[in-house]
């Protein structure tokens, strides 16, 4: 019996001085998160990361919506005005657009100002809010734009094949941009366009995803028509052409584009600069390359005119020269010659 009450008490002895020895880790493990930095040392030491993870977290969540805040604030009021463009110049496309419009005019004359002008034919790359001041730096970012292109067509053309018509909730008329592999490397340049002018500080983009599209007809460009109660673009209009083939266009420019300016003389947009992929006419220039080379032509002759006339006036008052003396020797000459006379 007493062998048994030796046992039991040793026992007990060893329970209690685990039951403290539990106690003291448990005092010592609240003291640390008390302490400064305890979420570094209870992370990394004990492994235990419950009570400051919450902290943790709730401060990622508070940065987080700080700056959802400040991306709303900064897109209030963003309203774009200019635009990256991807002009359609192929006369088959154009002209079976036209007669996708006439039919559509033929049906209800009404919409005919609805339509969009000949000129203006394109596919909107992405849009953006540009001051001012911010217009050279647009430009920048379209030159920047171009390697990047390149590097995604590796060379090769990108053909961009139109068939069908569609409408954004029966308000915008649009022909579709057939489904194929051109959509991809067509997307990787959107995409490319987006982050090259944002990483330049431009507000640009949307919040939507990029559909491009090619406009044929827009209700809002006639505020009256609903007031005479043409609320939407009846698909009748143009069920005959929901299969149709318009044909293709090759990316050869994307211009930078603004949209309050008023359009060049053949319709198209007022056109800040331009970027030129690959030959289009095997190495010929096209317009709008033609157009910057006569700038260039002209601004280079009025600044050498303007040069040599400002060459010419110093060295004519210039002392010692012969210059002052060449003059008034003319003159005496010619004051004898009329003396003659």
């Amino acid at each position: 019996y007493a062998k048994e009450e030796v046992n039991s008490s040793e026992c007990e002895n060893m329970a209690g001085r685990k039951k403290m020895s539990e106690e003291f880790e448990a005092n010592a493990m609240d003291s640390l998160v008390d302490m400064p930095l305890a979420t570094i040392d209870i992370k990394d030491d004990c492994g235990i990361t419950d009570v400051p993870q919450v902290n943790l977290e709730r401060s990622e969540e508070n940065e987080y919506k700080d700056q959802i805040k400040k991306k709303k604030k900064k897109y209030k009021d963003y309203q774009p005005n200019y635009f990256l463009s991807i002009p359609i110049t192929n006369k088959e496309v154009t002209k079976g657009i036209k007669i996708l419009q006439n039919a559509v005019i033929q049906q209800d004359k009404r919409l005919a100002k609805a339509m969009t002008g000949d000129g203006s034919f394109h596919i909107t790359l992405l849009v953006m809010k540009l001051n001012d001041d911010e217009v050279n730096i647009g430009i920048d970012a379209l030159l920047e734009l171009k390697p990047f292109i390149e590097e995604i067509l590796q060379g090769k053309h990108l053909i961009l094949p139109f068939e069908g018509v569609d409408t954004f909730r029966n308000q915008v008329g649009f022909v579709k941009l057939a489904e194929g592999d051109h959509m991809n490397p067509l997307l990787e340049i959107a995409e490319a366009a987006k982050r090259t002018f944002q990483e330049k500080g431009i507000l640009a983009g949307e919040s939507r995803s990029f559909k491009p599209h090619l406009t044929f007809m827009k209700l809002s460009q006639v505020p009256w028509l609903r007031k005479v109660g043409v609320k939407k673009i009846d698909p009748k209009f143009y069920e005959k052409f929901i299969s149709h083939r318009f044909g293709e266009e090759m990316l050869h420019r994307i211009d930078l584009c603004s949209m309050l300016k008023k359009k060049q003389s053949n319709g198209y947009y007022h056109c800040e600069s331009s970027i030129v992929i690959g030959d289009k006419n095997g190495g010929e220039p096209d317009d709008a390359e033609l157009v910057k080379l006569s700038k260039r032509l002209v601004e280079n002759a009025v600044l050498k005119a303007v040069q040599q006339y400002l060459e010419e006036t110093q060295n004519k008052h210039k002392p010692g020269d012969g210059s002052t003396v060449k003059t008034e020797e003319a003159d005496r000459n010619g004051t004898d010659n009329d003396n003659r006379k």
